[in-house]
This record gives C-alpha cells, structure tokens and sequence, in this order.
C-alpha cells in the first residue's frame, strides 16, 4: 500500500472500543457525521425493541445489548441501524465467493465504501476481539481507513484493494458493502 497521497482526507484515530464510530465518521469523511451519544441512543433504541430481552443483572448498567456503556464497543445492529439512518443500505459479502465478485471499479455513486469487522488480538494474544475499518475510494483511490493507524493507507489499485480483502476473508473477518440508497 502506499502512504501518501495528495488528496485531503479525514481520518480519526481509535480511541477505547469506539473503533464503530471512528470507522463511520471515517466512511462519511466528517468529523460529527456520527456521535457517542447517536450510537448510544440507537444502541438503547435497539435495546428497547429488542423481542428477547434478558433479565437485569448489575452488570446491565455497563454490558448493554448492543454495546460497552463505558467503552464503546458497538455491534453489527448498530451499524446496520446508523446507517440506515442515513439513507445507506448494508450488504454482508459472502466471503465464500471472495473479493473479486465486488465492483470496486464501477459506479462511485452506488458503493459509498467497505466496513470490515477483524478479529484483533492484544496482550500477547490475551485479549481476543473484534475491530471496525472503513475502505473508501475517494478521487479514484482507494484507501484503508484503520484507526488504529496513525494515517490512511492508500492502495495501488483496485487489485491490491481485493487481494487486502481476501485476506481478511481468509482470516476470519467480515466485509460488508455500504451502498448508497439509489431509488
């Protein structure tokens, strides 16, 4: 990948376990496009209507449904639901017929840009978990938007972009297709 590019762009940095907010506000390119506390009220929301609601324990007041109260954490519902939000279908990709059946090259108005969900292990690998990065393509090129790098990374070409996703694939990860609402 390549690592610099002429083009400004907007990149926030992780912060705890709010790796679903950073890789959101990073796909629209806005610093505020979401807040903790929008993905904190969608959290509550899909808490509220949730049809199989467990008992309250103590541990109810950090460990919600859908996220860490304290550290963030937010799961797949909440993106599904942030997004739609804002007008954006999610497609899962079915990681059994890999990257090449994406079209990465096609129509910018169709496909806003790719989340990712990887499995990441901290400590040694005593902390095993789950991290959010966005892929975008903007003026052209595509970039990795991982918060947990100092910068975006920009890839050579399309071909690159695919190789990166299949290895993700073949680790274990999960692509989802955010795709623009065209009606």
């Amino acid at each position: 990948m390549a690592s610099e590019s002429n083009t400004q762009i907007y990149h926030e940095r992780q912060k705890l376990q709010f790796c679903l907010l950073h890789a959101l506000n990073n796909l629209f390119q806005q610093k505020d496009a979401f807040t903790r506390p929008r993905l904190n009220e969608i959290a509550e929301r899909l808490g509220v209507e949730e049809p199989n609601k467990e008992k309250w324990t103590p541990l109810s007041v950090l460990f919600k449904p859908h996220h860490n109260a304290l550290t963030g954490n937010y799961d797949i519902n909440v993106l599904i639901a942030a997004l739609e939000d804002k007008g954006k279908n999610v497609v899962w990709h079915d990681g059994r017929k890999g990257a090449n059946t994406i079209d990465l090259d096609g129509d910018d108005y169709a496909l806003m840009g790719i989340l990712l969900n990887v499995p990441v292990k901290r400590f040694a690998g005593l902390w095993k978990s789950r991290h959010w990065v966005t892929l975008r393509k903007i003026d052209g090129v595509w970039y990795d938007f991982d918060s947990d790098h100092v910068a975006p990374q920009a890839f050579e070409d399309s071909g690159r972009v695919r190789e990166f996703l299949d290895y993700i694939i073949g680790h274990g990860g999960q692509v989802l297709l955010v795709m623009n609402d065209i009606q």
